[in-house]
């Protein structure tokens, strides 16, 4: 499988022009000088007062959000509501205070909620993103089972936030649709909060929005955050110092500051209202300039690829994050991913030859011949003849739609790949695991004599699984060293990324795909 210039992403700054980000978003290193003295003093009195301040809060909010139905939320706040509204602001600051924030930089005017219901924030990149949150009490969507969290809880409650179930099937739609109705109730409702990346990332780009904010289509308020500190503490992604951590070092700093810039309310265009992705991508482009950051094809769903935890893990230039772009340009829905795999292995064993043009590319999937599937077709034509693999692309595709079920994966090359007798030589065993892992070369010999204990020159798939169950990290020891390289952004991650690919697979804008992959050199 041929790795694309473009295997990490496309991005932009404030132009087309794209090119690859200067590093993943979902990672983020963190290299320390000696803090054990702040750790001693600073640390203990600062973790206390914000606690206390947190607890302060809590009877406030109790007492505010008690017998509090639909309509009467509609309504203007009463006297005395908006007097617990200012003293819970002020303690919420001070909770900030006692955490190093001493001054929160604030530009730009927030909009009424009669002129944008809807507030979208990014960079997403920290719990600390909360800070906007506890100022403007605006209303944010939230996990149901936040609600049950002691004190926490109850101050999620005041501000009315949009709750998402996880055991209701319906909940992505019900979110949705309340969502659109308190957008468009004319300011009865608080203005709503969106978080539009959907993941936290390094701020290094603006990371694929998630059109949620933007279905309703009314106008809505970007406002970008900025952390201008010398020693990044605040940052906490998939890769990286923990939640706790992040806590513990940035209550050691002596002061933290944030950055918060209400930029102008974006009103969409008829085309925007029709179509939620553009508005999305047209509103983070604004906020990318606003930054002076590029923007970045990059997903959620592309972080729990690279991330997901299996015996295979994706290097940091893998094309296959590209690949899994296209798979969703072409329309191809998660909730019938698997059937889609099942529907062309059949059809990749069945076809009397392995080798296939644009053209032939284009009747096995069963979709016309277009820029997106040019490009798809660029990833796999390796040799540039114009012509591929389709069991490479069955690879490929298993391994985004089962990313962290590498033995699977491995299983459905070996039937794919395997002679009447049922074995594969060491070629066949690289041709799928580079394919696997969306890189242009690889080494398998020290791996396939490892598997091959009977040196014959050939191995079954039992003898794989076998090997693979005594040496469950045998990529590390056999494949790592020699594709990873030392400086590898995709180190073991410390979080356990959810498997599979979530629910949100948005269309993309077809008309900023046109061009094909440009090929890297081998």
């Amino acid at each position: 499988m041929k790795l694309s210039s473009r295997g990490r992403g496309c991005c932009v700054a404030g132009s087309r022009e794209r090119g690859p980000p200067p590093r993943s978003p979902f990672v983020h290193q963190l290299r320390l000088g000696p803090i054990a003295f702040m750790t001693l003093t600073l640390f203990p009195i600062r973790l206390f007062f914000a606690a206390f301040m947190m607890l302060l809060a809590w009877p406030f909010a109790f007492i505010a959000s008690m017998g509090s139905d639909e309509q009467e939320l509609e309504k203007p706040l009463s006297w005395w509501r908006k007097i617990v509204d200012i003293l819970l602001k002020a303690i919420m600051r001070m909770m900030w205070l006692a955490g190093g924030f001493h001054w929160i930089n604030v530009k730009g005017r927030r909009a009424l909620p009669a002129e944008a219901a809807i507030l979208t924030v990014a960079p997403h990149s920290s719990y600390f993103d909360a800070i906007p949150v506890t100022m403007t009490f605006a209303s944010i969507v939230m996990k149901a089972e936040s609600k049950d969290i002691p004190v926490w809880g109850t101050l999620i409650k005041y501000i009315r936030p949009v709750f998402v179930s996880r055991s209701d099937q319906d909940s992505r739609r019900k979110t949705v649709e309340e969502i659109k109705r308190r957008a468009q109730s004319d300011g009865k409702w608080p203005q709503i909060m969106i978080f539009p990346e959907g993941t936290c990332t390094n701020r290094s780009c603006l990371i694929t929005f998630k059109p949620g904010a933007f279905i309703p289509g009314v106008p809505v308020q970007p406002v970008v955050l900025r952390y201008p500190n010398k020693l990044d503490t605040i940052t906490w992604t998939w890769q990286g110092p923990g939640a706790l951590e992040i806590l513990w070092l940035t209550l050691c700093q002596f002061h933290n500051s944030v950055e918060i810039e209400f930029l102008p309310v974006y009103i969409p265009s008829e085309e925007e209202r029709k179509n939620p992705v553009l508005y999305a991508n047209n509103v983070r482009r604004v906020m990318a300039e606003a930054l002076g950051v590029p923007v970045t094809d990059y997903t959620f769903e592309d972080c729990q690829l690279a991330l997901a935890e299996g015996q295979l893990r994706l290097p940091s230039d893998t094309c296959l994050l590209e690949f899994a772009k296209l798979v969703r340009s072409l329309g191809l829905k998660p909730e019938t991913l698997e059937d889609d795999l099942d529907k062309y292995a059949t059809r990749a064993m069945m076809m009397k030859k392995e080798k296939a043009n644009l053209k032939e590319f284009s009747a096995y999937l069963e979709f016309p011949v277009s820029h997106t599937l040019g490009s798809m077709f660029a990833l796999f034509d390796e040799n540039e003849d114009g012509i591929i693999d389709i069991r490479e692309f069955v690879i490929a595709l298993s391994v985004v739609c089962k990313p962290s079920k590498t033995l699977e994966t491995i299983q459905l090359a070996f039937q794919l790949y395997q002679s009447e007798n049922g074995t594969i030589t060491e070629y066949d065993l690289a041709q799928i695991l580079k394919t696997a892992m969306g890189v242009s070369q690889i080494n398998v010999t020290h791996l396939f004599r490892a598997v091959d204990e009977e040196e014959g020159g050939k191995i079954t798939y039992d003898d794989f699984y076998k090997f693979a169950e005594l040496h469950p990290h045998f990529a590390e020891g056999y494949l790592y060293p020699d594709q990873m390289g030392a400086e590898s952004d995709l180190e073991t991650s410390s979080l356990s990324a959810p498997n599979g690919i979530c629910t949100d697979f948005s269309p993309e804008n077809a008309e900023d795909k046109n061009k094909l992959l440009q090929k890297k050199l081998n």
